[in-house]
């Protein structure tokens, strides 16, 4: 009987499945995923050969007088969607409107540069998704547990 801890097995007599990270494999599994998804989806489709096809990083700084991070906002814009990645601001300046701020900043770079629609973005509970709410953001998807003990959301807003 094969060890199911190893990092290759048989799954049939024609086939051999193997773990492991494999940058090659993997960026080769993106390509054909590609592939497959832009043949079966029409919107995916026609976005290729657009501007809106690959991400385009989108980052926002707020500097202090001594011109270190005060905060920071750090996402990509893809298919007129916004997607926030992180928003930090130091302990220092919280409450000082910092995180509104730079919301509100890549907000707008999105929406007059990208033609954006729409803003996603993951937080968790002990985070701020109160805060995103309260900037006009809906909770559309609870994960509780994830990572245990912790409750993720993920946040949608769209875009005037």
């Amino acid at each position: 009987m094969q060890n199911w801890l190893s990092d290759a097995f048989m799954v049939s007599r024609m086939f051999r499945m193997e773990t492991g990270v494999d940058r090659q494999r993997r960026d080769l599994l993106r390509f054909r995923l590609r592939e497959t998804n832009t043949a079966a989806s029409p919107v995916l489709r026609a976005l290729r050969g657009t501007p809106d096809e690959r991400e385009s990083p989108l980052h926002v700084w707020i500097l202090d007088d001594a011109d270190r991070l005060a905060g920071g906002l750090v996402g990509h814009t893809w298919a007129t969607w916004l997607h926030v990645t992180y928003l930090w601001v130091d302990d220092r300046h919280r409450g000082a409107g910092l995180g509104s701020t730079l919301l509100a900043q890549a907000e707008r770079m999105a929406r007059r540069e990208r033609g954006c629609a729409a803003v996603r973005l993951e937080t968790w509970d002990f985070q701020a998704p109160r805060f995103y709410q309260k900037q006009g953001y809906e909770v559309v998807c609870v994960i509780p547990d994830y990572p245990p003990g912790i409750t993720e959301y993920t946040l949608t807003k769209r875009l005037s």
